[in-house]
């Protein structure tokens, strides 16, 4: 078998859950019982599962591999191996080609991410996702049972990003949580200049980045694209801060929006994103109800 290299791709690991419509088996799952979780699993073997919350992302980045791979999804997952053949059956009847995957049978999987070199991993298991970022890989904590709209962008990758404690560290968002409004206008004014720090997702956003740049460049060859937005609490002034920062990485974004405290959830229903990634509950909660999200369990707003 020739050798298989992860380097130069965007690896996406995701947990079979986030992939898959596992919620009936995770609530057996979740008693405690693993025993009858593996009897329910391998009672429906047979039986593709239905597509989850992250699947449409999924699918999509796979379509990406069309002349070259590029992508690569990689399946992490607390169930037990055979409970994983229901995994991999699901992706081939529903035409996924994933062919890679790790089973640790109810331990944290996390510690894998590293060999995996992965891009973002997705999972709904929050204390795996705390896990991720605390060791420096892309992780969100997907919120399952989220209605799945249909997308008029069948050739197109819309991802949708919040900024601080997302893309952005969350230093200016202590400012605000400490000082209020005023001293964090004041604090991303006098910084306009200075290049926020990274935040979790910026390697995610980096990796799409130049996907999308190959993409540009291979029109003929592959006829999807990748669409990305910045959707932020943010207004002017302290707005520049944030797109300074995008030029100072060398990172284009294709739309900002800057809403001063709107509710994002109505302005996602018009990107129409295939996901969106926010650090704050409350914006996921409102973001949910029009497309999949991931909650980026980082920064103050999660401090416990």
């Amino acid at each position: 078998m020739p050798k298989f290299t992860l380097e130069d791709k965007l690896v996406v690991a995701i947990s079979s859950r986030a992939l898959f419509d596992f919620e009936e088996e995770n609530r057996v799952f979740e008693t405690g019982d693993l025993t009858q979780y593996e009897a329910l699993q391998r009672s429906r073997l047979d039986q593709p599962a239905k597509p989850g919350v992250a699947f449409g992302l999924i699918r999509k980045l796979l379509a990406l591999n069309s002349d070259e791979q590029r992508v690569e999804v990689v399946i992490l997952s607390r169930s037990d191996p055979i409970s994983g053949l229901r995994a991999f059956h699901s992706c081939r009847e529903h035409g996924l080609a994933i062919e890679r995957g790790v089973f640790t049978r109810g331990r944290s999987p996390f510690a894998y991410l590293k060999p995996l070199r992965a891009s973002l991993f997705l999972s709904a298991n929050p204390d795996d996702v705390r896990d991720a970022l605390a060791a420096g890989f892309p992780a969100a904590r997907v919120l399952p049972e989220t209605p799945r709209a249909a997308s008029r962008y069948a050739d197109e990758i819309r991802i949708a990003f919040d900024g601080d404690a997302v893309l952005f560290s969350d230093e200016a968002e202590r400012v605000f949580q400490s000082d209020g409004l005023r001293a964090f206008v004041g604090h991303e004014t006098d910084k306009r200049a200075s290049p926020l720090p990274d935040g979790p997702l910026k390697p995610l956003l980096a990796a799409l980045n130049k996907l999308q740049r190959i993409a540009d460049d291979n029109e003929s060859q592959s006829p999807m694209r990748i669409r990305t937005a910045l959707v932020t609490a943010r207004s002017a002034p302290a707005h520049e801060r944030a797109i300074r920062t995008l030029m100072a990485w060398n990172i284009e974004i294709d739309e900002a929006m800057f809403l001063g405290g709107l509710d994002k959830g109505e302005f996602l229903r018009e990107f129409e994103p295939d996901f969106f990634f926010d650090d704050q509950i409350r914006h996921c909660e409102s973001a949910r109800v029009v497309t999949a999200t991931g909650h980026v369990l980082s920064g103050i707003a999660n401090a416990t």
